[in-house]
C-alpha cells in the first residue's frame, strides 16, 4: 500500500487525490493531510481518511478539530505542513497547495527522501535549480501532476534524451481567450472565474486567463525535463482535448489527449509506471469532439507568457520576482483592490524593478520572495484601481 501526505486537501487537486485514494482503498491510504481555513470540508475528509496527522492554518482551527478529533496530531502554519509532509510513514507527498508556501513543505520531504507527485509549479518556479539538485542527490523521484506536465512526461517516457526536438504545452486561453486587450479592461471577476473548459480555485483561474498560469509551467517544464527555454513552445487549444505534446527530431508529434480530468494525471503520479482504471470515467469520444483546433500563440496578447521566457532565461530570483508579485496582484483582483489589467502591470513593474548582480542562494531566493510581495502590496496600496 502506498501510503501518502496531501497537501492541499480541500483544493480542486487535493478533491481530486481523495476521489482517486477513495476508489482504491486498498492500494492507498492518505496518512497525512493540510488544509488552510475550509475547517468544515477538513473535517470532513478527516472522518473520511482517518489520517493520523493534520496540518491546518490556525490556532483557532486546531482547537476546534482536536476537540472533536482527539486522537489525532495536528499542526499548524508552514510547520505544520512541513511535518505533514516528512511524517515518517508517508512514502510520497502530494504537494496540491498553491504559490510559494508550498516551496519549504517540499524541500523537507525531498531530504527525508520522499517521493514527489508534484502539483506546485512555484516550488520549481522559485527554486527550481535547488530543488531538482536535492532531488537527485535524495534519489527521490519528481511526477508531475499537472496536466501539461504528466502529458509530456507521459510522451517522453521511453525516448532517448537525444531524440527530443521540442516540448509543446497547450493552452486553452482561459476565460478571455477570444476578447482583444481593449476589450479587458472593463471585465469583472466574475466573469474571469467563468473557465470554458476546467473547474479550478479562483487564483489558478486568474491565472489562467492572464496566461501566468502557462508561464509557470513553461519555467517549470524547463526544470522538470532539462529542456531549454528555446526548444519549448506554448500553443493554443482552446479544446483542452491534447493536454500536451513533444516534437521529435525526425518531425514526429507524440501527443497525450484525454477529458479534461485531473484524476488521470493525479493517479498516473501515484501508480507510475502501472495504469489502473478511472473509477466513474468521464465519456470521450474523438468522433464526437470532431475537430481539434491548434493556433500560434499571441504574446502582444498574452504578456505575461513572454515575460515568462524572459524571466526563465535570465534566470537567478528573476522568476521568484515574476511569481511573489503575481500573487499578491492576482489576488488582489480577487478582492477587488485592483482592475484585471492592472495584475500584468503590477507584475510587469515588479520584474523591471529588480536587479540581480551576483548569483543568489536559496535562503536569498525566500528573502527576495518576500521582499517583493511588501513592495507589491505598497504599490497596490498607493495606486490601487486608479
Amino acid at each position: 500500500m502506498k501510503k501518502i501526505a496531501l497537501l492541499g486537501a480541500t483544493g480542486s487537486i487535493g478533491t481530486s487525490t481523495v476521489d482517486v485514494v477513495t476508489a482504491y482503498p486498498d492500494l492507498f491510504q492518505i496518512v497525512s493531510l493540510t488544509f488552510h481555513s475550509n475547517s468544515e470540508k477538513g473535517a470532513a475528509l478527516i472522518e473520511l481518511l482517518k489520517p493520523s496527522y493534520v496540518g491546518v492554518g490556525s490556532e483557532k482551527i486546531k482547537t476546534e478539530l482536536h476537540n472533536r478529533f482527539p486522537e489525532i496530531e495536528f499542526g499548524v502554519g508552514e510547520e505544520g505542513m512541513v511535518r505533514a509532509a516528512t511524517l515518517e510513514e508517508a512514502d510520497v507527498v502530494l504537494t496540491a497547495v498553491s504559490g510559494s508556501v508550498g516551496l519549504k513543505p517540499t524541500m523537507a520531504a525531498i531530504e527525508a527522501r520522499k517521493d514527489i507527485a508534484l502539483a506546485n509549479k512555484e516550488t520549481l518556479v522559485m527554486a527550481g535549480h535547488w530543488v531538482m539538485e536535492a532531488a537527485r542527490k535524495n534519489n527521490v523521484s519528481i511526477l508531475p501532476v499537472d496536466s501539461e506536465h504528466s502529458a509530456i512526461f507521459q510522451c517522453l517516457d521511453g525516448q532517448q534524451k537525444g531524440n527530443l526536438k521540442e516540448l509543446v504545452i497547450t493552452a486553452s486561453g482561459g476565460s478571455f481567450g477570444d476578447l482583444m486587450r481593449e476589450e479587458l479592461k472593463s471585465v469583472t471577476l466574475e466573469q474571469a472565474l467563468n473557465h470554458p473548459n476546467w473547474s479550478m480555485g479562483k487564483k489558478i483561474t486568474i491565472d489562467s486567463a492572464t496566461m501566468m498560469n502557462k508561464g509557470l509551467e513553461v519555467i517549470e517544464a524547463h526544470w522538470l525535463f532539462g529542456t531549454d527555454y528555446d526548444k519549448i513552445k506554448v500553443v493554443l487549444h482552446k479544446e483542452s482535448i491534447v493536454h500536451s505534446m513533444i516534437v521529435l527530431k525526425d518531425g514526429a508529434y507524440l501527443a497525450q489527449l484525454g477529458p479534461s480530468d485531473m484524476r488521470e494525471p493525479i493517479q498516473y503520479a501515484l501508480t507510475y509506471p502501472t495504469r489502473l482504471p478511472i473509477q466513474n470515467e468521464k465519456a470521450f469520444d474523438l468522433t464526437q469532439i470532431g475537430q481539434l483546433n491548434f493556433e500560434p500563440m499571441d504574446f502582444d496578447r498574452f504578456p505575461m507568457l513572454a515575460l515568462a521566457f524572459l524571466v526563465g532565461k535570465k534566470g537567478g530570483a528573476y522568476p521568484t520576482v515574476y511569481n511573489a508579485a503575481n500573487e499578491i496582484a492576482a489576488n488582489a483582483f480577487i478582492d477587488g483592490k485592483i482592475s484585471y489589467l492592472q495584475i500584468e502591470e503590477f507584475v510587469q513593474k515588479a520584474v523591471w524593478n529588480y536587479t540581480e548582480t551576483n548569483e543568489v542562494t536559496l535562503e536569498e531566493v525566500i528573502a527576495i520572495d518576500k521582499q517583493t510581495r511588501t513592495i507589491v502590496e505598497r504599490w497596490i496600496k498607493e495606486e490601487g484601481l486608479l
